[in-house]
This record gives C-alpha cells, sequence and structure tokens, in this order.
C-alpha cells in the first residue's frame, strides 16, 4: 500500500536555508543567525527553586491535565502585569479570561493560521517579516501582501491602497516592537494612523511582541492593543526573550469570539500546554521581580548591542548601511542593491562566521541584499571577531563585484 501524505505537505518545500543554516550551527563558527538570548540571563536558580516549591505544594496538580485555554493563576498573573504596564496607555483592563496560553508564540501563530486562513487566503505582512510566522502561514496555503516600511514602521499610505485593491484579505500580521528581523519599532504617530486604518476596515490585526519589553533606550510606546477601540488586535506575547525559550510559554489576547475558536484548534491540538511549566511561571512570577530581571537582561543586551555597532564601524566600507534598535535582539545589514547575501553568506562560512540572508524574509520580493545578525548572544571577543571575520568577507565579495 502506497503512502500517501496531506496535498499541503506535498505541496510544502523545505526552505532552501535549512542545510546552509545548519553550518552555522557548527562549533566552528561564530554565529550571529540565531534569534536566541543571552543563556547567562537565564535565572537558573529561581527557576530550580521555584519548581521544587511547585512539586512540594501542589505536585499532584501540576501532573495533572489542564485546561486548554491555560493555568488561571498564570492567565491572571499575565493580565495583572500588562494591565500594569499598558494600562496607563488607555488599554482595556484585562482578566485571565481575555488570553490563553500556548506552546510559544509559534503555536499561537499557527493556530491563528488555522482559524482565519484557507487556502488563497491573503496575510498582509510587513517588508520585510519574520519568517516563523511566514513558515506558519504557509502551512495554511496564505499568499502575502508586502506592504513597504521605512524607519517609522509600516507605511499609512501603502496599506490603504492595498487594502482598497486586494481581496481575501483576512488579518495583517505586524511585530511593532524591534521587528524581527530590521529592529525597527514603530513611532507612536504611526501605530495611530495603522490602527485608525485597522479600525475603518474592520481587519483583524496579529500584534506579535516578544521584544517589546526588551527596550534598551527611548521612551516605551503604547501597543496596537491599547489602541483597539473594536477589539480586532490580536496581541501575543511570550516569555522565550524574557525569561527562557526552553520553557515554551507564551500568551495570546484576543476578543472572546477568536479565542473561543483558539480554543477549539488547541484542544485538537495537544490538549494544553504543560500544567507543570505553567505553575513554575505563575510562581516564579509571584515570588520574584520579572521586571527587574527583565531590566538586567537589558543593560546587557544594550552592551552587546553597542559593541556590534562599533565592531561594525570599524569593519565594513562606508557603503554598507545597518539600523541602529534600541531594543530587540536585532541588526539589518543593507547591502548594495546588485549583491546577493546568500553567495556573501557562502564566502562568510568559509571564514568561519554566520548571518541569516534576508531573502527568506520577504514573502513575496525575495529581496536578497540583506542580510540580520543577532547581538544578543554571542559574548563582547566573539562579536568583535565575528564583525572583523564578516568585514573581511565582504571585502572579499566586493571585489568580485567589480
Amino acid at each position: 500500500m502506497a503512502i500517501c501524505f496531506s496535498k499541503i505537505v506535498t505541496e510544502m518545500k523545505a526552505s532552501e536555508l535549512t542545510p546552509i543554516l545548519a553550518l552555522t550551527a557548527r562549533p566552528d563558527i561564530i554565529s550571529f543567525a540565531g534569534g536566541l538570548p543571552a543563556e547567562e540571563t537565564f535565572p537558573l536558580q529561581e527557576l530550580k527553586e521555584t519548581a521544587l516549591q511547585v512539586m512540594e505544594e501542589n505536585g499532584k496538580e501540576a501532573l495533572q491535565y489542564g485546561l486548554a485555554a491555560g493555568d488561571k493563576e498564570l492567565r491572571g498573573a499575565i493580565a495583572d502585569r500588562m494591565n500594569g504596564l499598558y494600562g496607563h496607555f488607555g488599554m482595556r483592563t484585562l482578566a485571565a479570561d481575555d488570553m490563553m496560553i500556548v506552546t510559544g508564540s509559534q503555536q499561537g501563530l499557527d493556530i491563528i493560521g488555522r482559524i482565519f486562513l484557507d487556502k488563497g487566503d491573503v496575510v498582509l505582512v510587513e517588508k520585510p517579516s519574520y519568517l516563523g510566522a511566514i513558515g506558519a502561514f504557509d502551512f495554511e496555503g496564505a499568499n502575502y501582501v508586502e506592504v513597504p516600511m521605512d524607519k517609522e514602521g509600516m507605511i499609512p499610505d501603502e496599506l490603504e491602497k492595498i487594502l482598497q485593491t486586494t481581496e481575501r484579505v483576512k488579518f495583517i500580521y505586524v511585530i511593532p516592537n524591534f521587528q524581527n528581523p530590521t529592529g525597527i519599532c514603530w513611532s507612536k504617530e504611526r501605530r495611530e494612523k495603522i490602527m485608525e486604518i485597522v479600525s475603518r476596515y474592520e481587519i483583524p490585526v496579529v500584534e506579535d511582541n516578544p521584544y517589546g519589553e526588551l527596550r534598551m533606550e527611548g521612551e516605551a510606546l503604547p501597543p496596537l492593543l491599547s489602541m483597539d477601540p473594536k477589539h480586532l488586535v490580536i496581541h501575543s506575547g511570550s516569555f522565550s526573550k524574557v525569561l527562557a525559550p526552553g520553557m515554551r510559554l507564551a500568551w495570546v489576547v484576543a476578543n472572546e469570539k477568536i479565542l473561543s475558536k483558539m480554543t477549539l484548534v488547541k484542544s485538537a491540538t495537544d490538549l494544553h500546554t504543560s500544567s507543570l511549566i505553567q505553575r513554575e511561571a505563575a510562581m516564579y512570577m509571584k515570588k520574584y521581580n520579572l521586571s527587574a530581571h527583565i531590566k538586567e537582561n537589558c543593560k546587557l543586551y544594550k552592551h552587546r548591542r553597542d559593541v556590534m555597532l562599533d565592531a561594525l564601524k570599524t569593519n565594513l566600507p562606508e557603503y554598507i548601511q545597518w539600523t541602529h534598535p534600541e531594543g530587540g535582539l536585532f541588526l539589518w545589514i543593507t547591502l548594495p542593491a546588485d549583491w546577493d547575501a546568500r553567495e556573501l553568506l557562502m564566502m562568510a562560512i568559509d571564514k568561519k562566521v554566520a548571518f541569516v540572508p534576508g531573502d527568506c524574509f520577504f514573502p513575496v520580493s525575495g529581496k536578497r541584499n540583506y542580510f540580520r545578525l543577532n547581538f544578543s548572544y554571542n559574548n563582547d571577543e566573539r562579536i568583535k571577531e565575528g564583525i572583523r571575520r564578516l568585514g573581511e568577507t565582504i571585502k572579499t565579495y566586493a571585489e568580485t563585484k567589480k
């Protein structure tokens, strides 16, 4: 009997980047490719003590099946924290029932794709956009329209033109805070203009916010969720970049109608996210100061960002451009228009340094003269040496373009 896979899986293609990025995991390569938080920031002792306390106080309950929507204590703690962070921006007061817990932001994106998308439906994304979200929506057969950006974020006039002329748009996917891959943070005025359009067209918008609290300079800005009188925003938050990604804990805030559909899919997917890990996260938030922990993380990331910026200025030619993010984990490099970052990557790997080429962040246009660098993971010495090698690679590649 022949093995017959589903049509959608049969049509899916493995990323051309997979074998390339596998090379970047070699221990002899200085990799700026992953979106990895610094392992030094993981609160190992606190999490160890928390895990022990959970097992001692309510281990049986923690090891039992739980609610598809997630542990109510954890949801309540997240709601209280979000109210404290964003309530003064005018965000509606949140409660536990306004959100669900998911197994990492990626599961949230997957579920969102499942409840909204039929094959051929359209998702509007920033140009460029997060490759993980593109991968999740690809599984539902999505089509994409890239909305141009500038240094303040998605351009409102361009968004409105697209909404006026494009059929089957199901939602808009954006990362307003320290965007992956560019590091751009939308201005307050840009957020207001985009949300005015969203409200007028009554189109859902997915606000992915894994990096929002990793601000190193400047003032905090209101989330789109706080500018949403019609409850069109689906807001995603995560512990991965502020506590530990291995916990695989994130949350989604949405209106009741959307959450009910997401809960149906979640129930059919994995029943619920780990009850044990949820209770450990809730205990950690009760016992320790998560905001103070994140503030310390930001000090380290600001230092490493500055080390990388200085190294880029020292080692890269003047015609190479890069962003100066106020937070997050990434820098975005712009090469001359006729350069190919994949070709450059293969030369860089020979010099034992790696990055993510930019074309995978453009689901339609596939622009090839960009690449992303992560500054959070490596220490000072590796950042300096890696950028030195990158500078040598760029100069060698430039010779081939003459």
